[in-house]
């Protein structure tokens, strides 16, 4: 592992260095998994975009159509 200089603002600092107090883990592991955090969201939604552009709108109404007609269980009326 190397290590990295990161610029932060003051407050941004003191609000990571507070969060990473109450967890009980270091502001550099505090960081680190925000990072983690941010990178992993960005690689879902990007993965949900390139899946969504192999579906069509005649296939989900296929399905769609395969859905027996009845009454909503109770609870999930609208």
């Amino acid at each position: 592992m190397r290590t990295r200089h990161i610029r932060l603002s003051d407050s941004l600092h003191r609000q990571a260095q507070k969060l990473a107090g109450q967890k009980g883990i270091s502001t550099n592991q505090f960081v680190t998994e925000a990072v983690v955090e941010k990178i992993s969201a960005i690689l879902k939604f990007d993965g949900l975009q390139e899946r969504a552009k192999l579906g069509s709108r005649e296939h989900f109404k296929a399905i769609l159509d395969k859905v027996p007609d009845r009454a909503p269980l109770p609870g999930d009326e609208l």
